[in-house]
């Protein structure tokens, strides 16, 4: 069953630090957006591991038995304040060697979680939800 486990918005909460660009790539940032998904999904009571710094935004490991979970994130290509998150899987279904693992119910977990911190913060708007292509 698809799930919507991407979402974009806007907020200018979220503005690179200096010289991140030069650590990921130009038009690329979201750093601090990480570190405040990091500190409100504690909130929540997920935890997470270490930022990952990649090519295309910021990785956030979620402790999770049995498969890898991460939240990422990153500024999009066009205006200052438009941003993407979408979970690692993407879908409710993990292929793990010669068995498929559900994992549904932690997607669901992590979604809701994202859910209610973006709804929550009045400095963050235009929130849209979409399943993965």
């Amino acid at each position: 069953m698809p799930m919507k486990t991407q979402v974009e918005f806007k907020s200018s909460r979220f503005p690179p630090y200096e010289g991140e660009e030069e650590e990921v790539n130009p038009g690329v940032w979201g750093k601090r957006l990480a570190e405040y998904l990091v500190k409100k999904l504690a909130d929540l009571g997920v935890e997470t591991e270490d930022i990952v710094t990649e090519d295309w935004g910021y990785y956030v490991p979620v402790r999770n038995e049995g498969f890898e979970l991460a939240l990422c994130c990153g500024h999009q290509d066009g205006e200052e304040d438009e941003f993407l998150c979408f979970t690692e899987p993407s879908k409710p279904i993990v292929k793990k060697l010669f068995r498929k693992v559900d994992a549904s119910e932690q997607l669901a977990m992590l979604t809701e979680a994202l859910e209610k911190i973006l709804s929550s913060d009045p400095d963050i708007r235009e929130v849209v939800w979409t399943e993965p292509r």
